[in-house]
């Protein structure tokens, strides 16, 4: 979002000028999409996942400007907070071994990653909330050194007017309050990208919709949050409250938060983008020098920066992106519903199960989002989020009678999903071997109904149990997840609890 943002302060017309041109972009896209512009096919796809730096004792360490000086790899970026990195792996296509070669490229940067975190006492875990964070760790002192970030603060607290409330009740019960952003920086996730062609973005994009709840549901990873047990997965209420922009009296009013699951079913691509005009004031209305109309006058391609720089401050858990290759412009739609987590392979195999669902879905002759109420999907993800795999969701059903049934999400991953995403990745021309050993991963954790979140919160108990404080055993969980993290073996094979002590002697 905005790598090129220059911090600075804004005067009363640049919110006019800027939502000015952000409608001569959205007429440029209408454009673009109505002559064809679009790249054809490619079969692409990327990942993207943020990383947090903690020491040998399980404490996050606010260390990011000087591993990333020492990693040195354009691969390699800064996250919102000083204990966050993310890497981004080059984009891929769809076929053959990719998922392997996938997990081998990130094996190889997050060992490289790891042994340079070490040479300041720090090291890399992949999780979806650290479980050791404190209040203290998320102030805005504690926010990377970069413009944007502090410049996207400073938009989104002056927009709020007043302290963020956070107030998640799961497990146990959390409230507090907070004078920034910085809570949201908790939040790291695994995003994946697929592009897509105009004709096929709204049929993928209602399929990643619809499934969203199910990728939760198996990929939970994020029970933890200031020492309390709240959701299995904590990121997405705790990523609305800590960015929402409203204060109590236009939540009152139905005003939609910047982070948010959506509404309805879509039609095209330019739906998403329109609502970002139609809905939501600029955060950072940063003006590019490029008239995208007389560009396409021209016969070029516009960059469309003011859409980009708005739809990045939007945050869907399945998000629209324009883009620009070889000066051709495409579509991608960004899945950003999955923690980060807990090993490579586990991560290779969410990836796998989405693009592999993904695509049969949206390729069904009966979509399920003509069976499914759009209202069903978002109560599913909620769902999901609060009971991880022991969630139940609503379902179309089966055979000539349509309507809607209740359903295990082990029962529907398992018995409809799962075939449904290996006929997907054969689509894609996924190589057998591949398909069967990364989807088999998400049929284990959906037979032993074991995922990242229940791995830590049962490993919490048991040290409770043994006599540990809530500190320690926090502490103590990060500390034996980030050993079996670096170890590799996929989550649903992890021994529950603590390692026995050595005697000595």
């Amino acid at each position: 979002m905005g790598e090129k943002v220059v911090a600075g302060r804004f005067d009363l017309s640049d919110r006019q000028r800027y939502r000015d041109k952000l409608r001569r972009c959205l007429t440029g896209l209408e454009r673009l999409l109505a002559e064809k512009r679009f790249d054809r096919p490619k079969n692409l796809m990327g990942l993207e996942i943020e990383l947090n730096l903690a020491g040998t004792d399980g404490m996050p360490k606010m260390l990011n400007a000087q591993v990333l000086e020492r990693i040195a790899s354009r691969d390699f970026q800064t996250e919102l907070a000083m204990f966050n990195l993310e890497v981004n792996i080059p984009p891929h296509r769809l076929g053959g071994r990719v998922f392997d070669r996938l997990g081998e490229e990130l094996r190889t940067s997050l060992a490289y990653a790891d042994r340079k975190a070490g040479e300041v006492d720090a090291g890399i875990v992949m999780i979806g909330i650290l479980p050791t964070l404190d209040r203290d760790d998320l102030v805005s002192s504690n926010l990377s050194d970069v413009d944007r970030y502090t410049l996207l603060n400073d938009q989104i607290v002056a927009a709020r007017g007043e302290e963020f409330t956070l107030d998640i009740a799961g497990v146990e019960h959390l409230t507090c309050t907070s004078k920034s952003i910085a809570p949201e920086a908790a939040c790291t996730s695994v995003q994946l990208h697929l592009q897509v062609t105009p004709g096929r973005f709204a049929d993928v994009w209602n399929a990643a919709q619809a499934v969203a709840a199910a990728q939760i549901a198996v990929g939970a990873n994020s029970p933890f949050l200031f020492g309390r047990e709240l959701w299995r997965e904590s990121r997405p209420p705790l990523f609305q409250q800590s960015t929402d922009t409203r204060p109590p009296e236009l939540q009152a009013q139905g005003v939609r938060p910047r982070t948010w699951f959506g509404e309805r079913w879509i039609t095209s691509a330019h739906d998403l983008f329109e609502e970002n005009l139609r809905y939501y004031p600029a955060l950072l209305p940063i003006c590019d020098d490029e008239d995208p109309l007389e560009v396409l006058d021209r016969g070029g391609t516009p960059t469309l920066a003011e859409l980009v720089l708005h739809n990045g401050t939007i945050y869907r858990w399945n998000r629209p992106v324009y883009g620009i290759a070889d000066g051709v412009p495409h579509l991608r739609v960004e899945n950003r519903v999955l923690p980060a987590g807990p090993t490579v392979t586990d991560v290779i195999a969410n990836a796998a199960f989405f693009y592999g669902v993904v695509r049969a879905l949206a390729e069904e002759p009966r979509p399920v989002w003509t069976r499914l109420p759009f209202e069903a999907a978002a109560a599913n993800f909620d769902a999901a989020c609060k009971d991880g795999i022991d969630a139940r969701f609503t379902w179309p059903r089966r055979g000539r009678y349509g309507g809607t049934t209740q359903v295990d999400a082990v029962s529907l991953v398992r018995d409809e999903l799962l075939p449904l995403a290996e006929a997907g990745l054969d689509a894609w021309g996924v190589e057998p071997a591949d398909r069967d050993l990364y989807l088999g991963v998400i049929e284990e954790r959906c037979r032993r109904r074991v995922n990242g979140a229940s791995w830590q919160a049962a490993t919490f108990h048991k040290a409770l149990d043994a006599g540990h404080t809530r500190e320690a055993a926090l502490a103590a969980t990060t500390r034996r997840y980030r050993e079996l993290m670096h170890k590799g073996d996929p989550v649903h094979t992890w021994p529950v609890g603590l390692p026995e002590p050595v005697p000595l002697g």
